[in-house]
C-alpha cells in the first residue's frame, strides 16, 4: 500500500491533538496513519513541506455546480431576477452534456482552489441522462462529492403542475443509489423543495421518503413568504425532523424556530457573500451561534461570484464581526473591547461544521490519525503571507489562490505544486466556453 510522509510542515489539524508549529503526516493508502513533530518511516515517499501550512481538505457545503458555465451571468441579479432569468429562462435549455462540463470545471476548480469535499445542490436535472452525466463529471474530477439530486424550476406551461405541487422523484434517487452504492467518494442524497417552496402535501412525501432511505433532507429556506404556512410545525409533529435535515440559508426563521431547530440537531448551511449580494438578508451566522451552533458555509452561485472557501470563511467572518460590532456601538456608544469570533473558529465552517453537515465528521474535516487523507497545502512563505505570526490568522485572513499549493484527496494528491493533475485543461475550458455561449445564445440573454 503507498505509502506518503509529508515532511517539516507546519500543521493546522482542527482536531484535539492542537496544532504543529512543525511536524510530519504520514499517510498510508487513503488515510492518515500519524501525525508528530518528526516521524522516521523508510518506506514512504517524502514530500518536502517546509514553508508550507497544512490544513484539512475545505468543504463546500452548498452549491449549484451546473452554473459554472454561466460564471458572471448573474453577477447584477437579486434573487427575484435570478428565478425569473435562471431557472425559468437559462436552465431549461440545459442538456446533458452541458450539465456535464459545468459540474467537471467546476468541480476541477473547487480542487484547485482547496476544496476536497463539495456538497453538489443540482436541481436543473430533469431527465435521468443529466443526472447521470453531472455525477461522471464528479467522478472524472477526484473530488470527494455529496451528489444532492434536486429538480428543476421552471414557470409551469398550459396543463401542467407548477414544480411545487411536484413530489420528488423517488424511485430516481433509487437507481441513483443503487447505481451508485460502495463508491467511496461518492454520496447521494436529496435536495428537497422544503415547506418555504412547496404545498404541504408535497414537504411531507419528500421528507417521508428522506427518513425512510436514510438521505440528508438539505432544503432552500428563503427570505419571502412561505408557500406551506405552519409547514415546519407539521413536519416535526410527525417525526420527520432531526440532524439529517439541513436548512440552506435560514432566512425568514424566527429565533423559536431556529432554537428548536438547533435542539433537534439539523444543520444550517450558509452562503454568506451570495445571501448579501442577491437580497436574501444577512446571513444567520450569529443567530446561530446564540443558541450554541455554527453554520456550514457554501459558494452557492458561482454564476454570481467566484469560487474559493477560503474567501467565504473571511467575507462571513467579516460579516458577522460588522453586525456584532454595530450592535455593540449601539448599545454602548463605543467600539467594542474585543472582537466576537476567531478566526479558528471561520475556518471550522468550511473544515468541521461541512463534514458535520455530510454526516462525515468521523472521516472528514480535520486532520487526525484514521480519518481520510484529505489535505491541503498551503504556501506559506510568499511574499503575501510572511511574516507568519499565527497560523490560523495567516491561513483565513492571508490565503489567495496562488498559496494553495497542493491538495490530496483519499491519499492521492490531485494538484501539486500548483497545477492540477491528471487533466488536460485546454479542451475542459474550450468546451465550458462552448456551453456557456450557447446556452445564453439560445435564449438571446442581456446579460447586464
Amino acid at each position: 500500500m503507498a505509502r506518503t510522509l509529508i515532511r517539516g510542515a507546519a500543521i493546522v489539524t482542527m482536531d484535539t491533538q492542537g496544532d504543529l508549529a512543525q511536524g510530519d503526516i504520514l499517510v498510508t493508502g487513503d488515510s492518515i496513519t500519524e501525525i508528530a513533530p518528526r516521524l522516521h518511516v523508510d518506506d514512504a515517499q517524502v514530500v518536502e513541506a517546509r514553508g508550507c501550512i497544512v490544513i484539512p481538505g475545505l468543504v463546500n457545503a452548498h452549491m449549484h455546480t451546473w452554473q459554472t458555465a454561466l460564471r458572471g451571468v448573474a453577477a447584477n441579479w437579486t434573487l427575484l431576477e435570478y428565478f425569473r432569468k435562471m431557472h425559468a429562462g437559462l436552465a431549461t435549455v440545459f442538456e446533458p452534456e452541458d450539465m456535464h462540463i459545468a459540474t467537471l470545471a467546476g468541480a476541477l476548480n473547487q480542487i484547485n482552489c482547496g476544496t476536497t469535499t463539495l456538497a453538489d445542490w443540482c436541481h436543473n436535472n430533469r431527465t435521468p441522462q443529466h443526472n447521470d452525466a453531472a455525477i461522471a463529471a464528479l467522478q472524472q474530477s477526484g473530488l470527494r462529492a455529496a451528489f444532492f439530486h434536486g429538480t428543476p424550476k421552471p414557470e409551469p406551461g398550459p396543463g401542467e403542475r407548477p414544480f411545487w405541487e411536484i413530489p420528488h422523484p423517488r424511485a430516481e434517487i433509487e437507481r441513483l443509489r443503487k447505481r451508485h452504492q460502495g463508491e467511496a467518494l461518492l454520496d447521494i442524497h436529496a435536495a428537497v423543495l422544503g415547506p418555504h417552496y412547496s404545498t404541504l402535501e408535497v414537504a411531507l412525501h419528500d421528507f417521508r421518503m428522506a427518513r425512510e432511505l436514510g438521505l440528508i433532507a438539505s432544503l432552500h429556506q428563503g427570505g419571502g413568504p412561505a408557500r406551506t404556512p405552519g409547514g415546519w410545525d407539521r413536519l416535526e409533529a410527525e417525526g420527520l425532523l432531526g440532524d439529517h435535515v439541513n436548512i440552506v440559508h435560514g432566512h425568514a426563521l424566527s429565533d423559536a424556530q431556529l432554537q428548536r431547530f438547533c435542539e433537534l440537531g439539523m444543520s444550517f448551511s450558509a452562503a454568506a457573500e451570495n445571501e448579501m449580494s442577491q437580497g436574501h438578508g444577512h446571513p444567520i451566522t450569529g443567530r446561530l451561534r446564540q443558541f450554541g451552533r455554527a453554520p456550514s458555509l457554501g459558494v452557492d452561485l458561482e454564476s454570481v461570484l467566484g469560487g474559493d472557501m477560503l474567501s467565504q470563511a473571511r467575507i462571513a467572518l467579516g460579516m458577522q464581526r460588522s453586525l456584532d460590532n454595530v450592535a455593540w456601538r449601539e448599545a454602548h456608544g463605543t467600539i467594542p473591547t474585543t472582537s466576537t469570533i476567531t478566526t479558528r473558529e471561520a475556518l471550522s465552517w468550511v473544515t468541521l461544521e461541512g463534514a458535520r453537515m455530510l454526516k462525515q465528521e468521523h472521516r472528514i474535516g480535520s486532520l487526525a490519525a484514521g480519518k481520510q487523507a484529505d489535505l491541503v497545502l498551503v504556501r506559506a512563505d510568499m511574499l503575501n503571507m510572511q511574516p507568519v505570526h499565527d497560523l490560523v490568522n495567516t491561513v483565513v485572513m492571508q490565503t489567495s489562490l496562488a498559496n494553495i499549493d497542493s491538495v490530496m484527496v483519499a491519499g492521492r494528491w490531485k494538484k501539486r505544486e500548483g497545477r492540477l493533475l491528471e487533466v488536460d485543461l485546454a479542451p475542459v475550458l474550450t468546451s465550458l466556453a462552448a456551453s456557456g455561449r450557447r446556452v445564453t445564445e439560445s435564449l438571446g440573454l442581456q446579460i447586464s
